[in-house]
């Protein structure tokens, strides 16, 4: 079964930042101040993982971003972005060509009340404030406590994003999801799945409930999204993504791809939304399972 690269790197960057969070903190990199700053990243380029003793929202103006921390793993594209608590050990990984919109704010500041990595949906008002801000110099003057206050603002307007990719714990699951993972195109029944892991399919569905809060076809379809974004913003065609992600037809792939999101995966270069990679998430309001 081929190896899918962007699954297997963002495992890694999780056991990475897992360990480095159990073991020792000071074995991930300790930045105190979480810097407010636009960056530009080529399609690849990673930021190994990290830590602030300030909150961080990150936000990809351009392209796509995966931010992995010990919880799990979170897609972050034009139209989402990504609350980082203070303290929190985590790692970027850039897909397509990156603008990244980083905004540090102290540990008291925490407009949304949030203490873990959250997504946020980013609306046109907030996704301005965000680039002007992030773009100006970080000098302190009347204008820029202004904007900085509005920018509050609509982050405490700002609805959370339940939309999420679990990652397990139980070591069967672990081991079937890992399958998965390596190619997302394996259209293997959970019985079947089940022979490759040593359980039964009855088994692998309790624990999928039990675990991670769904079912497997929707668990398999979010990690077919998940999939598919990161190809989207690498500039592969629809069809192609459609295929490589396990649907039958580019038309199955679309209807699956709108109904989730809002719109098609077409226009989704440069607005995608987000999948979040958790383990154990709030109760989704799933998307229609893959087949």
């Amino acid at each position: 079964m081929p190896e899918n690269r962007h699954t297997t790197n963002g495992a890694r960057r999780h056991e990475n930042c897992r360990e480095a969070r159990q073991e020792n903190g000071d074995e991930a990199r300790h930045d105190p101040t979480a810097p407010t700053r636009t960056q530009f990243l080529t399609p690849g380029a990673a930021i190994d993982a990290h830590r602030h003793d300030e909150h961080q929202i990150v936000y990809a103006g351009r392209g796509v971003l995966t931010v992995t921390t010990e919880a799990g793993s979170w897609v972050a594209p034009a139209d989402r972005a990504l609350w980082i608590p203070a303290g929190t050990v985590h790692a970027h990984q850039a897909h397509g060509e990156l603008r990244l919109h980083l905004l540090g704010l102290p540990a008291t500041v925490n407009p949304l009340g949030l203490d873990t990595p959250t997504v946020l949906a980013v609306a046109p008002l907030l996704r301005e404030l965000i680039v002007a801000y992030t773009a100006a110099p970080a000098v302190d003057t009347p204008e820029r406590r202004r904007l900085r206050a509005v920018l509050l603002d609509q982050l405490r307007a700002s609805p959370q994003q339940p939309l999420h990719l679990p990652a397990p714990t139980d070591p069967l699951l672990s081991a079937l999801c890992e399958l998965l993972r390596a190619d997302p195109a394996d259209g293997r029944t959970l019985a079947e799945l089940g022979r490759a892991v040593g359980a039964g399919a009855r088994t692998l569905s309790r624990r999928f409930h039990h675990d991670l809060g769904m079912t497997f076809p929707q668990w398999r379809t979010q990690l077919r999204l998940h999939h598919a974004l990161v190809l989207l913003a690498e500039g592969a065609p629809v069809t192609a993504v459609a295929h490589a992600c396990g649907w039958s037809s580019a038309s199955a792939f679309i209807e699956v791809f709108r109904r989730t999101f809002g719109h098609t995966p077409g226009s989704a270069a440069g607005r995608q939304p987000v999948l979040s990679r958790s383990r154990r998430p709030p109760p989704p309001g799933p998307p229609a399972a893959a087949r």
